[in-house]
């Protein structure tokens, strides 16, 4: 199915990956009532896990953004799945939930999880604006730089 969104996505020459699976006891997203809660993406590229390492360490924060925006394709993939294929059925994006693997003294995980906040606003527009969440934490799996969970609502 071919909607606004998929042709947006295009336009900006992105392509979005198959909804990874999952890889422990837990499914990739739940449905409540069109209320969409995706499991946290990490970036899972073409070949596996992208972008291992420690945004502050090994990592610059526009590594990091590029990270959080591959995240950011991996929850729009999954919620795709959650829409039986059309994204033109996506009637919010409600929130992200950021996690950047960081050193202790590293203070841009906003600006990090702006990779996926800023793909949602180009993607959907007004309905990709959202309340957000950006932590740093110590590890994250895979080693990989960031993680991003999502609530969405669909109709």
């Amino acid at each position: 199915m071919s909607g606004k969104i998929e042709s947006r996505i295009k336009a900006l020459g992105l392509t979005l990956p198959e909804p990874p699976k999952p890889v422990a006891s837990y499914v990739p997203f739940v449905n409540v009532d069109n209320t969409i809660f995706i499991s946290g993406q990490v970036p899972m590229g073409p070949d596996g896990l992208e972008y291992i390492g420690k945004l502050g360490a090994d990592m610059d924060l526009e590594t990091g953004q590029a990270a959080a925006r591959l995240c950011g394709l991996n929850i729009i993939a999954q919620l795709k799945a959650a829409a039986d294929g059309d994204l033109d059925r996506v009637k919010q994006i409600v929130r992200l939930g950021g996690f950047v693997n960081c050193t202790d003294d590293f203070k841009g995980q906003p600006l990090v999880i702006n990779g996926a906040s800023d793909l949602m606003q180009e993607l959907f527009g007004e309905r990709g604006r959202h309340a957000r969440a950006a932590l740093g934490v110590n590890a994250l799996p895979g080693g990989t730089a960031v993680e991003i969970d999502a609530i969405a609502v669909i109709i």
